[in-house]
């Protein structure tokens, strides 16, 4: 049996792009994130909001971050037992 891995492999390019994008994603929401701590001055009040907004990226980020790792390692894993049976058929063993 032979099945074409093509299709697989780009979902798992699409998944991994996703990572990547969600990564840049959050470079740039970070950028305006004070890490200063503002006690008497009362500055930082737009902080709470944008650490939520962190927050729910960095959860997306963690979600499809596992996602696209099972799904290459059950494909990878799909693939090489695929070779190995062809190899077992074409040798004659």
């Amino acid at each position: 049996m032979h099945i074409d891995f093509r299709p697989f492999f780009g979902l798992g390019i699409v998944l991994f792009l996703a990572v990547a994008v969600l990564a840049f994603y959050r470079k740039s929401v970070a950028r305006g994130e004070d890490d200063q701590l503002h006690v008497f001055d009362g500055g930082g009040a737009g902080q709470p909001a944008l650490a939520h907004k962190l927050d729910q990226i960095d959860k997306w980020g963690k979600l499809v971050t596992i996602v696209a790792v099972v799904y290459g390692v059950i494909v990878g894993a799909a693939f090489v037992y695929q070779s190995y049976l062809q190899s077992i058929t074409s040798t004659g063993l």
